[in-house]
């Protein structure tokens, strides 16, 4: 049996995977594990709840909480909010522990948990495999006054909308903005902050009913942000995940605007403040490289890291830099948030265009993108990539073909028997050709060492 924990918590089918039992053993054992790592020594501990609106996340949610109660724990009913919102709280009132049930930009029929520690953080790999070591063992379980006791928390959307407004440097006056929030957790609290901040709001893709979240809406389907925001005349559109903590753009004609070029107006509009810490910006080795070149001539730092969050936060926190974040819209800012927020990231990219006066579509020339092409070689010995001397060879003759005008990239994939080839070149038709041809150089050569 593989890892139980993946890179953002425990995640599957709801039901099968992910059950009601998992959900409350989880819970018990995290609780165990915290408690015998000291974090919960001499005081009762309090723990925030919160869930995605999807279905399963009711029984879900009822799960963890009992299991967090029955350990001894006193437990903040947060609702339906978004996952940095429960990160947020779990921070601002001094919880020892956070626990929220999602499946972020998943179908509705998968879920998943992530704890969160004290000071709104992802716990560490050390922590989650005791978590999962300790799962069903034997345990003192407390009894009369000590199990622990579940409070409703309603105020929490209204502590989080106030800490997200307090995190933009303008107003939004005058600026129509179109929010698609995917039928999911930020469906209410993103209209309440963007229109407290001055914005004149669209809604689409807010109506969850705990079977639609992610239907066909969110930043994993765009294209009814993009017919919407020209049809009704928006300065803008931003279109966030099921648990709101990804944000993508498009402009005023419908145009997307991916998750590097919105690292790279607000690393601008940082930078111009002061406020960009070590003038750093953190991506992973799959931003484009055209975010590398507009960040050079502008005197900005870019460190890579593995592709994931988790790994992003990690160099955040090492270096003490204050921005960073995905191609895919996974942005984190630092001073104001330990996860991505979605919503936090849409508030300050619409500050940007409504301080600045000018366009997104205009904004967004700070950079241009290299075509990209991706090609997943399936059924190979992906460990055997980075060390086969033809492949390698292979590859340092693409770079050489390329000149310095693109960029080859070889990775393994974390969960399957694929090598994903990735080739940035001046044009699209040069990025295919180069591609296609490394990936046979890989199916062929890393099939051979399979046979």
């Amino acid at each position: 049996m593989g890892r139980l924990f993946g890179t953002d918590g425990v995640r599957g089918l709801a039901n099968r995977d992910i059950t009601a039992e998992l959900a409350l053993d989880l819970s018990v054992a995290a609780v165990r594990v915290l408690s015998e790592e000291g974090e919960l020594s001499g005081h009762r501990p309090i723990a925030v709840v919160g869930r995605d609106p999807r279905a399963s996340g009711e029984f879900l949610a009822a799960a963890t909480i009992a299991g967090l109660a029955s350990a001894g724990v006193d437990v903040f009913d947060a609702g339906v909010l978004p996952t940095p919102a429960i990160a947020y709280l779990t921070a601002a009132i001094g919880a020892d522990l956070g626990a929220m049930l999602s499946a972020s930009h998943n179908p509705m029929p998968d879920n998943g948990i992530k704890f969160f520690s004290h000071g709104g953080h992802k716990l560490p790999d050390a922590t989650e495999n005791a978590i999962e070591a300790r799962l069903r063992g034997d345990w003192e379980r407390p009894t009369g006054d000590q199990v622990g006791r579940v409070k409703p928390y309603p105020e929490g959307a209204e502590k989080y909308v106030a800490h997200l407004l307090g995190a933009i440097p303008s107003r939004l006056d005058g600026l129509h903005v179109v929010l698609d929030t995917a039928h999911g957790a930020a469906s209410e609290i993103g209209a309440k902050a963007f229109e407290r901040a001055g914005a004149k709001v669209t809604l689409i893709g807010a109506d969850p009913d705990g079977l639609n979240i992610n239907d066909g809406f969110g930043s994993t389907h765009l294209e009814h942000l993009q017919e919407t925001v020209p049809q009704v005349g928006a300065d803008l559109g931003l279109a966030f995940d099921g648990d709101a903590d990804r944000c993508l753009a498009v402009d005023a004609n419908g145009v997307e605007v991916d998750g590097d070029q919105i690292m790279a107006m607000l690393a601008l509009d940082l930078h111009e403040r002061h406020a960009l810490a070590g003038d750093t910006l953190v991506a992973t080795v799959m931003s484009n490289e055209g975010l590398m070149q507009a960040m050079s001539a502008a005197g900005i730092n870019v460190m890579r890291t593995d592709v994931g969050d988790r790994y992003v936060l990690e160099e955040m926190r090492r270096g003490g830099y204050s921005l960073g974040g995905e191609q895919s819209g996974h942005v984190i800012l630092l001073e104001h948030g330990t996860t991505g927020d979605g919503v936090l990231t849409g508030l300050m990219l619409a500050a940007r265009v409504a301080s600045t006066g000018r366009s997104l579509a205009d904004l967004a020339t700070c950079m241009t993108r290299l075509p990209q092409c991706l090609v997943n070689v399936r059924g190979v010995d992906k460990h055997a990539v980075d060390d086969h001397p033809v492949v390698q060879a292979a590859v340092a003759d693409a770079k050489r073909e390329l000149g310095g005008l693109g960029r080859v990239l070889l990775r393994k994939s974390g969960t399957e028997p694929v090598v994903r080839v990735m080739v940035e070149a001046a044009s699209a038709e040069r990025a295919q050709q180069i591609a296609e041809q490394l990936a046979e150089v890989v199916a062929r050569e890393l099939a051979m060492a399979t046979a």
